[in-house]
């Protein structure tokens, strides 16, 4: 019985034993479980990477026989190389000297540049020096002719006195004469009366004697007697008082004859005096011309040195239609020294708006004034310089008048004109120096942003017949090439005035409300120089731009509509583009925005290269126009502040090649 109760507790033991157990087991096989999941997600990740690793060997594999493949070819890139890293190092040491070159011609530069500030200092001084012997001069000139006028006066009152003493002794020399009459007939009388009392006394004594009259006769003749002595004594008296007049008058006559001689004598020495300040007013005027005549040089050279565009300021005269009163003017002009021919004031709302400019020319400065202050310019392309010479202003403002003149007036010719005439004329100069040159001339219009060709004999005759694409590209020099453009030869300035011309009757014009003559696009004429020296074997290549742009406007006074009003903004967004590149070089960005518009790409050699820039600013003196002036004013200020670099002469001593680059 124990036994069997021991053999249940053992059993009953073991139950307990096996449930632990198969709970232990249970937990083994699920633990078995999840490793057998985990290593199934292990095997499926091997297996991949299996793959992948056995794709990437194949991948290995093939970039391998083609990195084998490629390293025949490598080699010989290497072996290439090597060949070029030698050269490359010939060029290195070619380029260290030449480094060292620059480096020698870097110091030179300095130095010259020291030099050229020097200079500048000097140039400086003298133009101040010659500043002040100009104001000098011309207080000097200012105290001359107050001198001459007062000198001019005294003159005059000298002369009237001179002419009043000479009546004086011609009437003096009269009375003399009269008076000497009357004494000669008193004396006459004189002498008669006494020869008749000796007469008398005579006959009495000859009666007392003979006859033995009574008294009473001889009382009568004695009576008769004493009144003849009586007369006669009076008579004297009054010879006494004549020869007392007469000597009175010889005195007069004497004195007046000294007089004269002083008055002559004083007129001769002012007259000696006036002659002298004559002479120093002429030499003083000589002086303060060959002093302007000086500043302008200076001045020119020191805007060389800075390379600022030149700003001339013109204001045409106030016409009729204007409709302004005459007594009121908006536009004035300072007297002052340092402003006077430089200086313009604008009168806007009771408020002075003041600018200065190189030179401002007044409404009766005519075409040769002004053109004569740009002559040295214009023979600069000559020399080998790229010179480049535009107008600007509002619409109606006088552009076109500056630029090209009043067709048919020959004394009214504008700027290109009189620069064709003056180029050629010195091209026959030049010719006794031995100087050959050739010319030629192109001539465009931006119409639009479109370029036309003026000089074409194939230009469209309307819009929808289509236009001819034409390219603006720069070269490395600076030089501007348009596309298929006409260049033609010209010779004379005869054959250019007859293609400016027909060029003009090309020229896109329009009738606004501000002008029935409107010019509604940018005109560029351009004349290219190339000059050959034989004895020198010197040759030069000089541009010459002279361009009329269109003019700014308003659209609510233009009053345009239709093509007239696509013209206008089209006009106006170029010159808004001008304005933007102006601002831009002022402030010497580092990009400046050329290529907004054709018209400053095609400028961009003149307004940011080695070229001479003039800009013509012209202006409305009408009040109706105060606005439009004085942004065109402002604008020109600007411009005038914009250095653009030191202008270079292209020579060479090559020979003359028959095509020019545009400039």
């Amino acid at each position: 019985m124990r036994m069997l109760e021991s053999a249940e507790q053992k059993c009953y033991d073991m139950e307990i034993l096996m449930n632990e157990k198969e709970e232990e087991l249970n937990s083994i096989i699920m633990e078995l479980r999840k490793n057998y999941t985990s290593l199934q997600e292990k095997f499926a990740k091997e297996e991949s990477d299996k793959l992948a690793a056995i794709e990437t060997l194949t991948k290995e594999k093939d970039a391998r026989l083609s990195a084998e493949r490629s390293q025949s070819s490598i080699l010989e890139d290497l072996e290439r190389a090597q060949r070029e890293c030698s050269s490359a190092n010939q060029k290195i040491l070619s380029v260290n000297d030449m480094y060292k070159r620059l480096q020698e011609y870097n110091t030179s530069l300095q130095q010259y540049n020291s030099k050229l500030q020097s200079e500048l200092q000097q140039t400086n001084e003298i133009l101040k020096n010659a500043e002040k012997e100009k104001v000098a001069v011309l207080e000097n000139i200012s105290s001359l002719r107050g001198q001459c006028t007062s000198l001019q006066e005294q003159l005059t009152a000298t002369k009237a006195s001179n002419t009043e003493l000479k009546n004086l002794k011609e009437a003096a020399a009269s009375e003399v004469e009269r008076l000497r009459l009357d004494l000669q007939q008193v004396r006459d009388d004189r002498d008669r009366q006494l020869s008749q009392v000796q007469d008398l006394s005579a006959e009495v004594l000859k009666y007392k004697e003979w006859t033995g009259k009574s008294a009473a006769e001889v009382g009568n003749l004695t009576t008769k007697s004493n009144q003849l002595e009586a007369t006669c004594i009076s008579q004297s008296d009054q010879i006494k008082i004549l020869q007392e007049k007469l000597a009175v008058a010889e005195n007069k006559l004497a004195m007046s004859d000294v007089s004269a001689f002083e008055i002559r004598t004083g007129y001769e020495e002012q007259m000696r005096a006036n002659s002298e300040l004559q002479f120093r007013l002429a030499e003083a005027e000589v002086k303060l011309v060959e002093g302007e005549s000086l500043r302008k040089k200076l001045h020119n050279t020191i805007l060389e040195l800075k390379g600022n565009i030149r700003v001339f300021c013109r204001v045409r005269p106030l016409l009729f239609d204007d409709g302004a009163d005459h007594e009121t003017k908006a536009v004035s002009f300072p007297t002052t020294t340092d402003n006077l021919g430089r200086g313009i004031e604008l009168l806007q709302h009771g408020q002075k708006h003041s600018f200065t400019f190189d030179k401002v020319f007044v409404p009766e400065s005519s075409q040769e004034e002004v053109f004569e202050e740009v002559s040295q310019l214009v023979q600069s392309a000559l020399d080998g310089y790229k010179v480049c010479i535009f107008a600007y202003g509002q619409t109606g403002s006088g552009k076109t008048h500056t630029m090209m003149g009043t067709p048919g007036n020959y004394d009214d010719k504008g700027l290109i004109p009189r620069s064709l005439e003056q180029i050629f004329e010195a091209k026959q100069t030049l010719q006794n120096q031995g100087w050959k040159y050739e010319m030629q001339v192109s001539m465009l219009e931006i119409y639009n942003e479109t370029i036309r060709d003026l000089l074409s004999t194939t230009r469209p005759l309307t819009e929808s017949s289509g236009t001819k694409q034409y390219s603006i590209k720069h070269d490395a020099n600076g030089n501007t090439h348009v596309s298929d453009l006409t260049i033609l030869d010209v010779r004379s300035s005869r054959e250019v005035s007859f293609l400016l011309n027909r060029a003009a009757q090309s020229r896109s014009v329009g009738k606004t409300q501000m002008n029935e003559q409107s010019s509604r696009s940018h005109f560029v004429f351009t004349l290219r120089i190339s000059g050959y020296n034989e004895s020198t074997e010197q040759q030069v290549q000089g541009v010459l731009n002279l361009i009329d742009l269109a003019g700014s406007e308003r659209l609510s006074k233009s009053g345009s509509t239709g093509d007239r009003l696509k013209e206008t903004q089209a006009i106006n967004k170029s010159l808004s583009s001008l304005s933007d590149v102006i601002f831009a070089l002022a402030r010497k960005e580092d990009h400046v925005p050329f290529r907004n518009s054709k018209l400053t790409y095609l400028l961009q050699p003149c307004l940011g290269g080695d070229s001479k820039t003039l800009m013509v600013v012209n202006v409305s003196p009408a009040p109706s126009s105060i606005n439009e002036s004085l942004c065109s004013l402002r604008f020109a200020s600007r411009v005038n502040a914009c250095e653009i670099g030191t202008p270079r002469r292209q020579t060479s001593a090559r020979q003359m090649d028959s095509r020019l680059s545009y400039g």
